[in-house]
Formats: structure tokens, sequence, C-alpha cells
């Protein structure tokens, strides 16, 4: 069964009703990560993505455009609580109160060799001699290089696998997050809609999107964002430019808000202006919406990543990426991805996006759409409720109750 799902409470904590709770998910996260680790054959996980590091320790740090090694790192042995190493000690041991003091060190400069290795040898201390198996998310040549040294006895394995098992199962709380992101996200879309018109450039769509984004208490955003404009999105451009939108151009709106370190992703397209859409670009937008709606008759419990991608018609797998989760990263398991090898079964609590492409350059249009998905137990809920642009649609699907609403 399909249903459509909303953000239901407001993005504060309050004493009048049970909403989020911060505690419980810090709690639930790092017992659902030591799970995942007793049930490997690794002993410890050395762990650099600061997203990560969050989604551990519940340690927020500046998250920039791109990555910065060393900012924070965390290490989860079996049976132990994680141990945080942050640059910023002093200011988690006074406001990260659910961490002992003893869990929060001050991290060395993991860009210098010298930091390395001084890092690993408190890694070293602190696990003892009887570890053989250690996952690692992130490589450098010099960890590479330094982390055999230091533990010679050891085995270095990929420890991505790990943590992606513990994450692909949402909690409660984790839901709420993501619901609120898109909730944010959806805030800015409409923004960004009242904004534009003939006239301005894509850039100042976004930024008018992204002012609303901070306004409404998001951390970061998914990505740079996209508003991709006319030729553009035939082939598709997945970045912003300072293209002036033109009157009857398609216009799609790629975007993702950040509440409490979970991404939002969402994507409509638009015709810009008071102006009907013409055939050709009906046949476009239809051709995304019909596939979207394709994905999600097949979103239920015992189905697989791969039967969603078996369901869309390869024209419309851009790329061969049809979807991906979203957590504390914008892009985590399941992959929906023709490429994949191994198949994932659905199972509820699993979030995902699915967004296929149509386009045609020869006509010079193209049309991205995305929903956002929670698998239940008896099928699937699609939270993402913006409505699609009714001039760009010959036929609304009958399990789309959003577009065209009075």
């Amino acid at each position: 069964m399909i249903k459509y799902g909303s953000t239901q409470f407001g993005t504060m904590t309050v004493d009048w009703e049970e909403r989020f709770n911060p505690w419980r998910m810090r709690e639930e996260r790092v017992n659902k990560a030591k799970k995942a680790l007793e049930e490997s054959d690794v002993d410890a996980l050395f762990i650099f993505k600061y997203e990560d590091v969050r989604y551990l320790t519940g340690h927020r740090t500046h998250m920039g455009p791109t990555f910065f090694f060393g900012l924070a790192t965390a290490l989860l042995a079996k049976g132990e609580d994680p141990i945080l190493y942050t640059m910023d000690m002093d200011h988690s041991r006074a406001r990260e109160t659910w961490l002992r003091e003893d869990q929060v060190r001050l991290a060395p400069a993991l860009g210098d060799v010298g930091g390395i290795r001084k890092w690993a040898k408190d890694a070293k201390e602190l696990l003892g001699p009887n570890v053989s198996k250690i996952g690692v998310d992130i490589w450098t040549p010099d960890l590479l290089k330094i982390l055999p040294e230091e533990f010679p006895n050891v085995e270095f394995v990929d420890g991505n696998k790990i943590l992606a098992k513990a994450k692909i199962i949402k909690t409660q709380d984790e839901l709420h997050c993501l619901r609120q992101a898109y909730s944010i996200t959806a805030a800015g879309f409409q923004a960004a809609l009242d904004f534009m018109k003939p006239g301005v450039r894509e850039c100042e769509v976004l930024a008018v999107a992204w002012e609303e984004f901070t306004a409404k208490g998001s951390e970061w955003t998914q990505c740079s964002n996209i508003i991709c404009s006319g030729p553009y999105t035939a082939p598709y451009r997945r970045f912003t430019s300072d293209r002036i939108i033109q009157e009857g151009d398609l216009v799609i709106i790629d975007i993702g808000a950040c509440y409490n370190g979970y991404y939002g992703d969402f994507t409509r397209t638009y015709v810009c202006g008071d102006i009907d859409a013409t055939e050709e670009q009906k046949q476009v937008h239809q051709d995304a919406y019909d596939a979207i709606w394709a994905a999600a008759e097949v979103c239920k419990p015992g189905n697989t990543n791969l039967d969603i991608v078996r369901a869309v018609p390869k024209k419309n797998n851009l790329g061969g990426v049809l979807g991906h989760g979203s957590g504390v990263n914008p892009w985590e398991e399941p992959g929906i991805n023709s490429a994949y090898e191994e198949e994932v079964v659905l199972k509820p609590g699993m979030q995902f996006n699915i967004e296929p492409y149509a386009g045609n350059p020869e006509i010079g249009y193209g049309v991205r759409l995305e929903n956002n998905f929670i698998i239940t137990e008896d099928g699937c809920e699609i939270y993402s409720t913006f409505p699609f642009d009714k001039r760009l649609l010959n036929k609304v699907h009958p399990l789309d109750p959003t577009t065209g609403r009075k």
C-alpha cells in the first residue's frame, strides 16, 4: 500500500507533546553501530568521515563543501563506547554532556605524517594488544603507509560496510529528522518558485531557496544544489549558473536542506512564467512522471533495490543512478543503481529517494523529478508532498493526490 505522509511536528523540542528525542536517537544509533560491529569479524573501526563521527558521537562540527581530513575522528572498539577525537576538545567536553570526559580526546593534525603517527599510537594504546582486524572508512597514502607500521599484526579492511549495515534501517527519530529536512527543503522550494520569473538568473533563484533554508534552521545543504534551466536541462547540467531564465523555459530545481545532520533531497521541474507548456514539454515531463510512479508501485517490503531499477525504463535511469538512501550522508544505502550486482531486500524503516530523468537534447527539453520514500510494514510512505507542475501533465497518476488539488 502506498500512502502519503507529512511532517506532523514543529522543528522545536517541546514539553507539551512527544516529538523528536535526540537522547534516544544518539543512544539507538550507537547501539546499532555496536551491534553491527559485534556481528562482524572486525575488532574496531577507525572513522574519519565526519558525518559518521556525528552518527557515532553526536559531535557537530563545521561542515564544509570539501572534505577536511582530521576535522573530527572516531574510534569504536567491540564492546566499548565510541571515542571522539576533535580539534574542539574543550567545547565538546563542556557541551556534549552525553559523552564522558574520557570519551573526548584532542585530535592531532592528521594531514601531517607526525600527526597520523601520534594519533595511531594513541589508538593503539586504547585498543590494547588483542586486535587482529580493523575497519577503516577513508584511506590516504600516509594512512596506508603508517597504520600497518603502527599495527604490524593487524589486517585493515573496509569499514564502510559495517556502518552502512547499521545505518540502513532508520529509527523513529532519524525518520523525524528526514521528514523535517524535507519540510525545510519544501519551504525553500516554494520560496524559489514564488521568486522565479522570466528575467531572473538561476543563481538568484538558488539564493532565495538557500536563504529560506537558513532562516528555517538548516545546518547546510545536501550539495551545492541545482537550478538548471532551458537548454541546460538536456543534456542535464548538475549545477547552478548565472543563466537568465526566460519565459517558457523548463527549470529543474534539485535542492536539499539539512536538519540535525540529516539531509533532504527533492526535485521538481516547473515551467517559468504564466504560460502553458508545449506538447513536447508535456511529453518529456510525463515520461519522467510515469517513471517515478512505476518505481513507487514496487516499493514494498520483500522487493529489492534492483526490482525498483527493473521497474523503470533504462532511458529514465540517468548515469545508471536512479536513486539513493539519505541520512547523515545525503547518499547512503540502499543504492538504487543499475550498476549494482548485490540486491538489497527492502525492509520497514529503510528510506530512499527515487529521481528519474527524461530528456531530449534535439528539442532542448529535460525533466528530473524526485520523491522521498520510507518502506513501511505493508508498502511505502511518500513524504514529499509538494505537487508536480500540472501544466506539464497530460494525465495525473491515480496514486498522486497532490497535483491539481483544489
